[in-house]
């Protein structure tokens, strides 16, 4: 004959099974933010209320729908976009008091413009190596964004001249897939060729600089960046396109 407290045993372990793989709404839209379902083109929805991401998935499912009969996808890609800029909109936690930002010295036709990026590109044969590992993966990268945020960056040099399939990117922040089919998406180097060669501007400094981002911003803005500073003035750089991601 069973014992009583067998039956309510297998009854609590079963529930017990239950409740660890029952997952809320709000675990679920969280979880693409370096969780479980890492996707950084979706890693805004932690941003959301709970209200916010049902309507955005609900709006989502319905445009896809019409999508399927249409077969016009251009609904979907903004109604993404438009959810990604409502959340990144809001208010930075970093604020600063002034802008420190220099009046260019001389006219722009006769500038020296240099590109500086915090996209993460590196040249081919010269990766930064992030916490000395050989050729990390963009996804050990998405992995490990809480290290990327405790260290400074490291600043990669990149000759303007580099051939297209020679360009690397990784950064733990934002997926760049987009980036490796055209640098030029957050690497404009081509763009910025054009610009000199129309006159534009004066001349496109020999090199570009990349970094990653998502890093200390601490020690960025106190001891990291005012070193860089000096030394693109120290190398003749008037002005600099800065592209943040």
């Amino acid at each position: 004959m069973a014992l009583p407290f067998v039956g309510s045993a297998i009854r609590f372990t079963q529930e017990a099974i239950v409740s660890e793989e029952t997952e809320s709404f709000i675990d679920f839209k969280n979880s693409f933010s370096y969780g479980s379902r890492t996707d950084l083109n979706f890693k805004f929805l932690k941003g959301l209320s709970e209200e916010a991401a049902a309507d955005f998935f609900q709006q989502l499912l319905w445009k896809l729908g019409d999508a399927y009969d249409s077969d016009d996808w251009s609904s979907v890609i903004a109604h993404v976009q438009d959810g990604q800029a409502a959340n990144y909109a809001g208010a930075s936690r970093w604020a600063y008091d002034d802008a420190p930002h220099t009046p260019l010295g001389k006219p722009l036709d006769a500038a020296t413009i240099a590109l500086i990026t915090s996209t993460g590109h590196f040249v081919e044969g010269d990766d930064p190596k992030p916490f000395g590992i050989e050729e990390m993966t963009q996804d050990e990268a998405a992995q490990r964004i809480d290290d990327f945020l405790r260290e400074e960056p490291t600043l990669s040099e990149i000759p303007v001249d580099t051939p297209h399939h020679r360009l690397r990117a990784r950064h733990g922040g934002y997926d760049v897939r987009g980036v490796l089919a055209d640098h030029n998406v957050a690497l404009p180097i081509d763009r910025l060729r054009a610009l000199a060669d129309e006159g534009i501007i004066g001349s496109l400094h020999p090199t570009a600089y990349s970094f990653v981002g998502a890093c200390a911003q601490t020690p960025l803005t106190k001891r990291t960046a005012p070193t860089w500073a000096a030394m693109w003035k120290s190398a003749g750089i008037d002005g600099a396109v800065l592209v943040p991601v």
